[in-house]
């Protein structure tokens, strides 16, 4: 072909079809690591964008990926769960052209130049220039198995079909017998192997033989096939002792070993939320203040801090994903009870968010002697507390802990309509005058106000300035109660002294 992005609208359907076009014998039997490295190649010089929607990695994972795409390597990655392995894997695809040609019936998807399996060989050599032709798209050409200890050989590899034999007369022994297995499907693609080291170490070996050796027996009966395939697996590091290993051959014949990580940036974890989480609801609109978005993903940067969770299991990007969710429906929900024409998400709703964080999180044993809810209220307040920092390190909030202390108390519910709330809050002198941090509209709604309100009486909260209950009734701090119950006892005190005093200067 003149170029290789150039395809025709045109398909060929039959063998004489596809030699008389400009499908060459020499790029349809390029190699699947040749076709990813050439199209690779033409994405770096147009400057296009390898793998969308992966945020963080263009400087660390993302330039290893390419050099081993680029050296033609099967290669591996390592990385807690939530750090989007099987996500690059399946974007490889964006690396394989277009469309490609295979002999039309064929298991294996054989090269009509240069056809692999025996049914194929034999299709060919019956009918010629008329055997059939079908073509691949590149979502066909990738095959993703999750390893795990019951899988066998004859599901990766394949096995003696006995139906087969009986319908078509054949031995045992012919390949026309096979049952073809995952791996051989994916002749002229991409494997993806998942926690490769749960696979039983057997296993493992027949992978890499017939990856190297192009060789397998099974059940005494040898089988030969070269499959043309770009093989990838992907681990969580901690597996490699806690359930199994890789085996030091087939480790051996992985090219290129590489590391994820999560995100350090909060910006990128915004992003990705952002990105994933189903945020668009059709029932009514939907307003996300930026100080709930950054709650929302602190609260997964803190979990991986927190020494009560495991930091072998780590804490997975889908976890702020989840709570976004939630977080939006509870507004959601309230706004449809109460007739509101808009849903703001309170920082109340985080917490109505639990089913979402809980199931994510994997405990140290301080944790679980804790329990799971209490950790996780604990990690929500720091998350607030960190994300208030940000917004009203600079303001002076005593006013509004004077009035707490004078006896003032706020009742405020998720599932009380912004109106009710907003008339409670209005009650607290000075609360809205001090909100300027978050740069709300002029005429911000009642539901804004009160999602506003409430994340400066949390983030009061979490610095002991202020008290709430689980019930969530905003009161004086127990601190700064047990203070003024001291400094009163001492003025009942000082009364009483002073009034015998004067007892006794009248007596005499």
């Amino acid at each position: 072909m003149a170029s290789k992005n150039a395809f025709p609208t045109h398909l060929p359907t039959t063998l004489g079809e596809l030699r008389s076009s400009q499908w060459t014998q020499e790029f349809v039997a390029r190699s699947v690591k040749d076709e990813m490295r050439d199209n690779l190649i033409t994405k770096l010089r147009a400057k296009e964008t390898l793998f969308p929607g992966i945020v963080g990695y263009e400087d660390t994972v993302l330039p290893q990926i390419v050099n081993a795409v680029l050296s033609r390597h099967n290669f591996i990655l390592l990385g807690l769960r939530g750090q989007a392995k099987s996500r690059i894997l399946r974007g490889l695809t964006t690396l394989l052209d277009p469309v490609v040609p295979y002999v039309a019936g064929s298991e294996i998807r054989d090269n009509p130049y240069a056809p692999l399996s025996a049914y194929a060989k034999l299709l060919i050599a019956e009918k010629g220039d008329h055997t059939p032709i079908a073509w691949l798209t590149p979502d066909e050409r990738y095959v993703e198995k999750l390893a795990t200890p019951d899988v066998t050989v004859a599901d990766l590899i394949g096995d003696v079909d006995p139906i087969k034999a009986a319908k078509s007369g054949e031995l045992l022994s012919s390949e026309l017998t096979m049952h073809y297995g995952l791996l051989p499907r994916a002749n002229r693609g991409i494997f993806a192997i998942n926690e490769v080291p749960d696979l039983a170490g057997k296993i493992q070996v027949a992978l890499f033989n017939i990856m190297q050796e192009g060789d397998v027996q099974i059940k005494g009966y040898p089988v030969r096939l070269q499959l043309d395939v770009a093989l990838t697996f992907s681990a969580n590091p901690e597996d490699y002792t806690a359930r199994g290993k890789i085996v030091t051959p087939l480790k051996d014949r992985i090219g290129s070993e590489i590391r994820t990580h999560y995100l350090d940036s909060l910006e990128q974890a915004i992003r990705i939320t952002e990105q994933e989480a189903w945020s668009t609801r059709e029932v009514l609109s939907l307003h996300i203040p930026r100080y709930i978005r950054e709650v929302i993903e602190q609260i997964a940067f803190v979990a991986r801090e927190d020494k009560r969770v495991d930091k072998r299991s780590g804490v997975s990007q889908r976890l702020p994903i989840s709570v976004m969710e939630l977080v939006l429906s509870n507004a959601e929900r309230r706004a449809l009870v109460h007739g509101e024409a808009i849903a703001v998400p309170r920082i109340g709703d985080i917490y109505t968010a639990l089913p979402g964080i809980t199931g994510k999180i994997e405990l140290e044993y301080e944790g679980e002697m804790r329990g799971t809810d209490t950790v996780v209220r604990d990690v929500i307040r720091t998350a607030v507390q960190r994300t208030f920092d940000g917004y009203f390190a600079e303001v002076n909030t005593q006013q509004i802990e004077q009035w707490f202390n004078l006896g003032g108390t706020v009742q405020l519910s998720d599932s009380v309509a912004a109106a009710n709330s907003l008339k409670e809050l209005q009650q607290i002198q000075g609360l809205f005058e001090k909100l300027k941090p978050l740069s709300l509209p002029s005429r911000a709604s009642s539901e804004v106000l009160v999602s506003a309100a409430e994340f400066l009486l949390e983030g009061m909260t979490a610095h002991n300035r202020i008290s709430r209950s689980e019930e969530r009734s905003f009161s004086a701090s127990e601190k700064q109660a047990r203070k003024e119950r001291a400094q009163n006892f001492h003025e009942e005190l000082r009364d009483d002294w002073q009034s015998h005093n004067r007892s006794r200067r009248g007596f005499n």
